[in-house]
């Protein structure tokens, strides 16, 4: 499976990603406009994987949400999650309908 962020703030504004899993930590990131960051992986036998990320920028100081989890993601992106990063919240390629749908929404 191929996860990528997309980060489409505009206005020249970066992201800091950290993302992991139980067995993989990623590091820590910095996503510039335009830009985006992805990794590779395999799914678990035992259908448990998970990749989370914290993010931040000058909006949102904070914020945690699951980039990969196998009984959300499984159907929905099987081979590729792709996130994009928006001023209003974070979407999803649903790679069955071919259409981005709003998963995540900032906090006020």
């Amino acid at each position: 499976v191929h996860v990528s962020i997309m980060n489409r703030l505009g206005d020249g504004e970066n992201v800091t990603l950290h993302c992991q899993s139980k067995d993989n930590d990623l590091g820590q990131q910095n996503v510039a406009d335009g830009s985006e960051f992805g990794w590779d992986f395999s799914v678990n036998t035992a259908g448990t994987t998970l990749f989370y990320c914290d993010m931040a920028w000058q909006n949102v100081p904070q914020y945690h949400f699951d980039a990969y989890d196998f009984g959300r993601d499984f159907v929905r992106c099987e081979t590729q999650c792709l996130w994009l990063v928006s001023t209003e919240g974070m979407y999803g390629l649903n790679g069955r309908t071919g259409f981005w749908e709003y998963i995540y929404h900032w906090p006020n």
